[in-house]
């Protein structure tokens, strides 16, 4: 059923995700030259320098947004429980995915802009660390509930 507890920490899940897409995820400022350079879901923004090809940052973007489609097909389809879990495993891996990205590309940050200064990670950054939690909390209760339904079909 949808006012499971799971559905709530899928919606929340979908949420951060799409939080990750508004929000800036690592910031690094050079005091001295007066450039800034910040990273988004969708690309680097830089003022006072010139960048060069630094790949696709959109890579980002795309798999947040895949993540929270997921969580919300998801959270429909509560009738096949052994479906939700599948997708929840997918989900865990887009999940991770989104992190390796932010992580690769955060470091290509660091080396555009002054070395010895180290950039700060931003709310943005952390908010798949949460998602990832929430998965995992929303896959042992989906779990809970289909042992309780095995347990419940023995009794019978």
């Amino acid at each position: 059923m949808i006012q499971r507890i799971q559905s709530v920490f899928l919606l929340l899940l979908a949420l951060a995700m799409l939080s990750v897409l508004a929000l800036p995820l690592w910031h690094k400022v050079d005091g001295l030259t007066h450039q800034e350079l910040t990273l988004t879901a969708f690309g680097f923004q830089a003022q006072g320098l010139q960048l060069p090809a630094t790949g696709p940052v959109w890579l980002i973007g795309a798999l947040a947004a895949a993540s929270a489609a997921l969580a919300g097909y998801e959270i429909f389809q509560f009738k096949s429980r052994a479906k939700q879990l599948l997708l929840g495993s997918l989900n865990l891996l887009l999940i991770v995915a989104t992190l390796g990205a932010m992580f690769y590309f955060s470091n290509k940050g660091e080396q555009l802009l002054n070395l010895k200064l180290e950039g700060q990670f931003l709310a943005g950054f952390y908010l798949p660390t949460l998602a990832l939690l929430l998965n995992l909390l929303a896959n042992r209760f989906i779990r809970r509930d289909e042992q309780l339904v095995r347990s419940m079909d023995r009794l019978r």
